[in-house]
Parts: structure tokens; sequence; C-alpha cells
């Protein structure tokens, strides 16, 4: 069993629709129906979305008879550009101070000839 029929069963198990779950869970419905037909998979933050709305939790939405435990898929597929770009944002709202830290550690290690010298330079008053 594939992600979107496990998701449609769990769904219409606990007698929601799928504009019931879209409204709940911030995606868009042709999102949920794309899901649930199996045309696209899933971003992490959908599965999240997902089993937060239907209050389950993220392994036993992923769990299908025919993958085992272990067993992650981590293919990127652009397929819908607006879910991107809400993954993206979501992740930068999230993680903003991280990505700050790697850009001035970045900045400062490219920068590290520079920045010695100036200071070299000032503290011998020139």
């Amino acid at each position: 069993m594939e992600f979107g029929e496990r998701l449609k069963e769990l769904r219409t198990g606990l007698n929601i629709s799928q504009k019931e779950l879209s409204e709940k869970t911030g995606l868009t419905l042709r999102t949920i129906q794309r899901i649930e037909n199996n045309e696209v998979k899933p971003s992490l933050y959908s599965v999240k979305a997902i089993s937060d709305a239907l209050e389950l939790a993220s392994s036993e939405l992923l769990n299908t008879s025919d993958t085992k435990p272990y067993e992650f898929n981590v293919n990127l597929k652009i397929t819908d550009m607006n879910q991107f770009l809400n993954d993206l944002k979501v992740l930068v709202k999230t993680h903003w101070k991280t990505i700050f830290l790697i850009i001035l550690v970045i900045y400062l290690f490219t920068s590290y000839a520079d920045i010695k010298a100036g200071i070299m330079d000032a503290w011998s008053g020139k």
C-alpha cells in the first residue's frame, strides 16, 4: 500500500473529507487529491501537517504494509512550485538563526585575511 492509499484509508476511516483535511492542514485541496492519487510524494512538512490534522503520529501515517520501518525516501521532485515555496518559507522561519550563523561563519572564514590585516593596522596605529 502506497502513502496516498494509506492516507485515504485513514481519512475516510475518520470520516473527514478532503476539503476538511485541506482546511485543517493549510494544504490546497488539489495537493491533498494529488497525494491521495499517488501523483506526488508529500514533503516532510505536508506529512507533519496531515498527521497533526488527523491527530496521528507521523510514523503511523507513514507505516505502510510493504515498506520497512527503516526505509526513507529522500527523492526531491518539485511538482508544485507553490508547495515548494511554502516549505522553503517555513524552513527559513523556523531555522533563521542557524542559517544566519552559517552565513556569518562563512563570511568570517572567507574574510579572515582582510579582518586580520585591519586589526593589525588598527593595533599598530596606521
